[in-house]
């Protein structure tokens, strides 16, 4: 029997406001508190709680043969704790059911193993933390940020205990083989990669509600023939997808919710697949080869590669100036440049930086609060010259005294 491994990420950043020149010094509160609270509502009743109860609805039906995954970032347990702590509920409901596995990732769905190794050893073990205060499991699987992989970072993953991580199954490491099996880390072969089979994710994902794609209108009757058509192509179909696919991205007018509903009906009574967690497919599975990736990929753009967040000189210079600071943050007992400097990470400030308009163009539009990605460059780049300012400060302080 084959497998089906459902892995959705849930995440929300701390949006910055419009943070003017006029504001450093002046005032040290960086975050749009109203815009980022109207979000995860809106989120919230499109998304999160209608489809949490149609996902225990579906495990409650099945009887527990229907299992998914879930990875959610710090940022949006915050704000779940902050604005939503009804979808927080929600979520706990699901993982009592032993059904759903949490995974484990950086806390501020960061970009931090890219720049410090000790920053990104640090998120990860707090994130690791909040997961087992509030569902009660000990994350066994690593899924970093944006799906970003390569034979170094998942080094560094094994070597922190996992069993596993996630990763986009990038035709240009592929080459000829096929994301339907389990692969190796080339440096740490006991640590299993599980890859994304990126066209039936994203014919959910992204075609669902596209009348132009010669697959509309997608059941979940068709959908099933696709994988079953999939015979002798391996034994795992990994389906990785952001969580407000549901209603939020694809909006319930769509018929999403309906396929949703439909799905693990038709694939346990007419086709032989199983659904599994992440590290049961680790479990269950060898690795059929290691695979080498030299290089990080994403799971982003055609390219499959990081210029969605670092593809530009903006970016790099709004990233490499906040790890610069690393040092002298970990010096601070002041829980407020903690918290800042986790926030300021996120990867989404990068991403809308992006300056990628050509093929791509229309998803980097259409996650962009910005009218133009140098309205978030210097916004940012604002809040981090007051940021400097607070260090300095801090470094004054610590400065010897001269007798």
């Amino acid at each position: 029997m084959k497998s089906i491994c459902f892995y959705f990420q849930v995440h929300q950043p701390f949006r910055l406001r419009h943070y003017r020149f006029f504001d450093i010094e002046n005032d040290h509160h960086y975050f749009d508190d109203a815009k980022n609270h109207e979000v995860m509502r809106k989120v919230a009743e499109k998304c999160y709680l209608p489809t949490n109860r149609i996902m225990l609805d579906l495990i409650r039906q099945h009887e527990g043969k229907f299992k998914i995954s879930y990875s959610i970032s710090g940022t949006a347990l915050d704000q779940f704790e902050l604005y939503a702590p009804d979808v927080l509920d929600s979520f706990i409901a699901l993982a009592e059911t032993g059904c759903v596995e949490f995974l484990s990732e950086t806390y501020a769905h960061s970009l931090a193993v890219l720049a410090s190794e000790t920053a990104f050893k640090r998120q990860v073990q707090e994130h690791r933390e909040k997961i087992m205060h509030y569902f009660h499991q000990e994350p066994q699987v690593f899924r970093n940020t944006e799906l970003i992989y390569s034979d170094h970072i998942g080094k560094l993953v094994a070597e922190m205990g996992h069993k596993g991580m996630l990763t986009e199954g990038a035709d240009h490491i592929l080459h000829w083989k096929s994301p339907n099996f389990v692969y190796a880390n080339a440096l740490k072969p006991g640590l299993k990669i599980l890859l994304k089979h990126y066209k039936l994710s994203d014919d959910i994902a992204f075609r669902f509600s596209d009348k132009n794609w010669n697959g509309w209108p997608l059941t979940a009757d068709k959908y099933v023939h696709w994988l079953n058509a999939l015979t002798g192509e391996g034994f795992v179909i990994n389906l990785f997808m952001d969580y407000e696919t549901f209603g939020e991205h694809q909006w319930a007018s769509t018929g999403i919710f309906e396929f949703l509903k439909s799905l693990p009906g038709e694939v346990l009574t007419k086709s032989n697949y199983q659904f599994l967690t992440p590290t049961e497919v680790t479990e269950k599975y060898n690795a059929v080869d290691k695979i080498d990736v030299p290089h990080p990929i994403s799971w982003a753009d055609l390219e499959r590669d990081l210029t969605a967040w670092l593809g530009n000189n903006i970016q790099w210079d709004a990233f490499n100036q906040l790890y610069a600071l690393e040092p002298w943050v970990q010096q601070s007992d002041d829980p407020g440049i903690k918290r800042d400097w986790k926030y300021l990470q996120t990867s989404d400030h990068f991403y809308y930086m992006c300056t990628k308009w050509f093929a791509d163009g229309d998803v980097h539009k259409y996650f962009n609060p910005y009218e133009q990605p140098y309205d978030a460059f210097i916004y940012f780049m604002n809040v981090l010259t007051d940021f400097k300012k607070r260090l300095a400060v801090l470094k004054e302080v610590r400065k010897p005294v001269v007798q």
